[in-house]
């Protein structure tokens, strides 16, 4: 970087998406042109002729980094295998609160197994688990709240 040379990530990636929203944003339709042919997208006229650049440029972007396949693609990379899950995280995740694996119902201990397993038999049971995580203000925290 000190003799004015670009980081790689730079030139090969945000170089390329750079040019191409200018390109779009100064309705250059010979390198617009050259870049769609070159990335082998089909736009159609509708979007190129669209008085906001902004829907060519989105026409553009969606055909060349679909952004479903990235995310979808990444989770797969990145989440852990279903399988590598401990029996502590498992009775961890199956009790709510302060309850403790052992004072759950007999069915529901016995479902830590099938979780583990990670069974898709007919036979076997279908065990969903829903997060949602949502951020909030330390002060709105009871045991930060002025007693």
């Amino acid at each position: 970087q000190s003799k004015g040379k670009k980081p790689l990530f730079v030139q090969l990636v945000l170089d390329n998406i750079w040019s191409l929203y200018e390109a779009v944003m100064k309705r250059d339709k010979e390198k617009i042109e050259k870049i769609v042919t070159s990335l082998g997208l089909k736009i159609g006229p509708r979007e190129s002729r669209h008085a906001d650049p902004k829907v060519h440029l989105n026409a553009i972007c969606t055909q060349w980094l679909p952004i479903s396949d990235a995310v979808l693609s990444m989770v797969c990379n990145k989440v852990p295998s279903p399988l590598d899950i401990t029996a502590e995280r498992v009775e961890k995740l199956m009790c709510v609160g302060a309850r403790t694996f052992d004072s759950l119902p007999p069915e529901t201990q016995e479902l830590k197994s099938a979780f583990m397993k990670c069974s898709s038999e007919g036979t076997a049971p279908v065990i969903v688990f829903v997060s949602k995580m949502f951020p909030v203000d330390s002060k709105a925290l009871p045991q930060n709240k002025p007693r």
